[in-house]
């Protein structure tokens, strides 16, 4: 059994937290939010006053927080929750953030004598539930080995793409495909019900053709297509269309790091941002709303 600290217990930290629980470790949780406290608590998760107290003497403490400036707010504090973990321990940063916030981060906890890695997830609050997510991890082999039993706990895949920010790199470079795919998906049912098409038979051939996406299946635009989808539960969110918008921003902050220009990426980022401007909220796949038709 290991010690964990865990900052971050909204959608996906909570669940995550409960997976340790359930595989045998000791959970100490925090959250700036008193009513995710209270949900974690009665979760079963033992909440500590702070960061510090989550991290003190713990084996591990992992993060899952929403921008890269809370991120820095917790890890890089002076004082903070690096300074309390114990000797050697490992840093686990599971947060979608910027690359160059993550780099920062290794460098201090390396510099603690601790390990770290990046490691964002894909595969939503159900996969967080199931543990059945995905992580991205960039680190050391040593932090990565050190760090297999609690993902192992939290996931299903694992995929070692780098060293300190590779994780970070390489979801950006994913959400980019997943938002570009998502915009391009709702544009074509748009244009095909403007030409007179149903989206049933749009989705039928879609999904058999070469125009078949991941994105058709678990963010398909039109209501009555795909079980369970969020079309057809009012657009309530499963991946919210602000989470997705704040993805986009990174691959292009990446990009322009990068000297990439992100044609299609770009394009994509001005979608969900109207759709953020008219309810961020809402799921993803309500991209479709702000598709204009001219008259």
């Amino acid at each position: 059994m290991s010690v964990f600290g865990f900052v971050g217990l909204g959608n996906m930290g909570r669940p995550m937290a409960e997976n340790l629980i359930k595989a045998g470790h000791d959970v100490r949780g925090y959250d700036v939010v008193d009513a995710i406290r209270e949900q974690a608590a009665a979760a079963g998760i033992t909440i500590a006053d702070s960061a510090n107290d989550a991290a003190d003497g713990a084996d591990v403490l992992i993060t899952m927080l929403p921008k890269g400036e809370h991120v820095r707010a917790v890890l890089l504090a002076q004082d903070g929750p690096l300074t309390r973990l114990k000797p050697g321990g490992l840093v686990l940063d599971c947060s979608s953030i910027d690359v160059a916030t993550s780099r920062d981060v290794h460098a201090a906890a390396t510099e603690a004598g601790l390990l770290v890695l990046d490691a964002p997830v894909s595969g939503g609050v159900g996969g967080a539930t199931a543990g059945t997510l995905t992580f991205m991890v960039g680190g050391s082999e040593a932090a990565l080995a050190a760090a297999q039993p609690a993902l192992d706990a939290m996931g299903s895949r694992i995929f070692h793409v780098g060293g300190a920010g590779a994780g970070q790199a390489v979801k950006a470079c994913n959400q980019m495909v997943v938002g570009a795919s998502l915009a391009a998906t709702a544009e074509a049912f748009v244009l095909a019900e403007q030409l007179g098409l149903t989206p049933q038979s749009v989705f039928d051939v879609l999904s058999t053709s070469s125009g078949n996406t991941w994105a058709l299946h678990n963010f398909t635009p039109r209501p009555g297509l795909v079980e369970g989808s969020a079309a057809d539960n009012g657009y309530q969110a499963k991946f919210a269309a602000a989470l997705l918008a704040k993805d986009l921003g990174l691959a292009l902050s990446a990009a322009e790091s990068a000297g990439v220009e992100l044609v299609v990426g770009s394009s994509a980022k001005a979608q969900f941002d109207k759709l953020v401007a008219h309810d961020g909220s809402l799921d993803s796949s309500a991209v479709v709303k702000v598709i204009e038709v001219k008259s």
